[in-house]
C-alpha cells in the first residue's frame, strides 16, 4: 500500500485514526501492530512470513545474547548471519550468480526472485536492535509484540526512515498522543505528499522521458535536463516519504529522526552525506564505521573503514554495479577531502566566491553521481556522461524531440518550486506563530492536499523510487 494512494489516504489512514484515538492507552501498541501487518500484507502477503520470521529471530536471539557470557558474541554473529541471508538470497542472489557466470563463463541459471519491499530496511532496523542488546546499550525486549512493533511499523516500515532501537525503545513502552502532534503530524505528511506528488513525479516523468532513449540520440542540453530532473526526483521523491513516515509517526506519538537536512545546498560530499539519508548515514557510522575502528587507529585505517563504508552504502541500493560505482564514488571524494584536510565549508572566512565555486564543485559530484545512480548499467551511464560532456557522437538524424516535448509550463513551474524548496528558504513555515500568517499557512496545505490527491485520483505517473531497495 503506498501513502500516496486513495485506499491509504481515505481508508485506512482514517479508520486507524478513529480507532487509535478512542482507544485506551495500554491498546496503542496492539492497534498499531495489527495495523502494520495489514498495512504490509495489504501488498506483499505473500512475504509476510519473512518478516515475522525476521521479528522471532531477532526475539530470541537478542534474549540469548544478553543472557549469555560466554557464547555472546557467537551468538550475535549467527543472528546477524541469518538476517543477512535473507537481504542477501532476495536481493543479491542473481547478481551473484550472473558475475559468476561472467568471470568463470559458466551458465548457472538464475532465479525468478521477487524482493520483498522494506527488507533493505527492517532488515537493517533488526541489526541495529541485535547490536545495541550487544552493547548493553538496550536491555532485550521482553514483550515479543513490542519488539515486532518496533519491526514493522508501518510509517517506516518499507522506505525507512531507518529507526534505530535505542532512539524509540522508550516510545514503544510509553508515549502520548495528543493535538499538537496530530495537527503537526497532519501537515507534515501533506507537505511529503505534495513533494512527492506535485515535484518528485513531474520531475520523475522528464528524467523517464530521456533516460529511456539512446544517449547518441538527444543533445547535449537534453541530456543535462535529464541529470538535473532526476536529481530533483530522487530528493523530493524520498525526502516527500520520509516527511510522510514522520508526520505519521508524529500523528500515533512517535518522534523518528529527520532523514534529510536540505542536502543539496551542501558545499562538500562530506557535508552531502551528512545531510542525505542521514539514517542511513548514521547506521553505518554507528554500527559498520566505529565498529572496524572508526578514526581511533590511524590514518591508513580511517580511510580503509571509509571505503568500507561507501561501498557498503552503494551495495545497500541495490545489485547492480552502478549502485557499487556510484558508492565508490561518493566514498572517493570523502576521503579526498579528508586527505586534503578540507572542513566543513560553512566557515565564515571564506569569501562568498569561494563559497560559491564549493557548492558548485558539490552540485557537480552529485549530480554526475546521480546519472550512476539512475543508468540502467553503467554502459548507459558511461555513454550519458559523455553526452554531457560532449565527448559522445550524436546521430544528429536520430534526434527525435525537442525541449517542448520535455517542458512545457507546468514542468517550469515545477523547476522553479524544485530549486526553491530543496533549499531551507522555509524550514521553518510550520512553526509560525502569527495567527494571520498560520491562517494562510492551513489554507495552502488544505489546497495542496486537494491537489495532490486529485493527482492520486487521475492515476498520473506515481512511483516511488527507494521501493526498489
Amino acid at each position: 500500500m503506498l501513502f500516496s494512494s486513495m485506499t491509504f489516504i481515505y481508508l485506512f489512514l482514517p479508520i486507524l485514526c478513529l480507532i487509535h484515538f478512542f482507544a485506551k492507552k495500554e491498546f496503542y501498541n496492539f492497534i498499531l501492530l495489527i495495523a502494520s501487518i495489514i498495512f504490509y500484507a495489504w501488498g506483499e502477503p505473500k512475504y509476510l512470513a519473512i518478516m515475522l520470521f525476521t521479528i522471532t529471530l531477532n526475539y530470541f536471539g537478542a534474549l540469548a545474547i544478553e543472557n549469555s557470557k560466554k557464547f555472546k558474541k557467537p551468538i550475535l554473529i549467527l543472528t546477524i548471519l541469518l538476517n543477512l541471508s535473507f537481504l542477501v538470497y532476495f536481493k543479491y542472489f542473481n547478481f551473484i550468480i550472473d558475475n559468476f557466470n561472467s568471470i568463470f563463463h559458466l551458465s548457472a541459471n538464475v532465479i525468478n526472485i521477487v524482493m520483498p519491499i522494506g527488507i533493505s530496511f527492517y532488515t537493517f532496523q533488526a541489526l541495529s536492535y541485535l547490536i545495541d542488546v550487544y552493547r548493553e546499550e538496550v536491555k532485550a525486549q521482553k514483550d515479543f509484540y513490542k519488539l515486532a512493533l518496533y519491526i514493522c511499523l508501518f510509517p517506516q516500515l518499507i522506505a525507512g526512515p531507518i529507526v534505530k532501537y535505542h532512539d524509540v525503545e522508550n516510545q514503544i513502552n510509553s508515549r502520548d498522543v495528543n493535538f499538537e502532534k496530530v495537527n503537526l503530524g497532519a501537515k507534515r505528511f501533506i507537505i511529503g505528499l505534495s513533494k512527492k506528488m506535485l515535484i518528485a513525479n513531474t520531475m520523475g516523468a522528464i528524467a523517464d522521458k530521456i533516460f529511456t532513449q539512446d544517449p547518441h540520440t538527444f543533445t547535449h542540453s537534453i541530456a543535462w535536463l535529464g541529470s538535473v530532473a532526476y536529481t530533483f526526483q530522487i530528493y523530493f521523491d524520498f525526502s516527500g516519504y520520509s516527511d510522510m513516515a514522520i508526520g505519521l509517526g508524529l500523528i500515533f506519538g512517535f518522534k523518528f529522526m529527520e532523514n534529510f537536512n536540505y542536502p543539496y545546498i551542501s558545499k562538500s560530499i562530506t557535508e552531502f552525506w551528512r545531510r542525505w539519508h542521514i539514517s542511513l548515514s548514521t547506521w553505518f557510522k554507528q554500527y559498520v564505521y566505529i565498529s572496524l575502528g572508526g578514526n581511533r587507529q590511524g590514518k591508513f585505517k580511517t580511510l580503509r573503514n571509509l571505503g568500507i563504508v561507501f561501498l557498503l552504502t552503494g551495495i545497500w541500493h541495490g545489485a547492480a554495479w552502478n549502485f557499487i560505482i556510484w558508492g565508490i564514488w561518493n566514498g572517493f571524494f570523502v576521503i579526498l577531502e579528508k586527505q586534503l584536510n578540507i572542513k566543513d565549508f560553512e566557515q565564515k572566512q571564506h569569501s562568498k566566491l569561494i563559497y560559491c565555486l564549493q557548492h558548485i564543485y558539490c552540485i557537480f559530484l552529485f549530480i554526475i553521481g546521480w546519472v550512476i545512480f539512475r543508468a540502467d548499467n553503467m554502459k548507459y551511464a558511461w555513454d550519458y556522461l559523455m553526452n554531457m560532456f560532449g565527448l559522445l557522437h550524436i546521430h544528429t538524424n536520430e534526434i527525435a524531440y525537442s525541449w517542448q516535448y520535455y517542458v512545457d509550463r507546468v514542468e517550469i513551474i515545477a523547476f522553479i518550486f524544485a530549486i526553491i524548496f530543496c533549499t531551507p528558504i522555509f524550514k521553518n513555515i510550520l512553526e509560525i506563530k502569527n495567527k494571520f500568517l498560520k491562517t494562510i499557512i492551513n489554507v495552502i496545505l488544505i489546497l495542496l492536499m486537494i491537489v495532490s490527491t486529485s493527482s492520486i485520483a487521475a492515476d498520473t505517473y506515481n512511483p516511488f523510487i527507494y521501493f526498489r531497495f
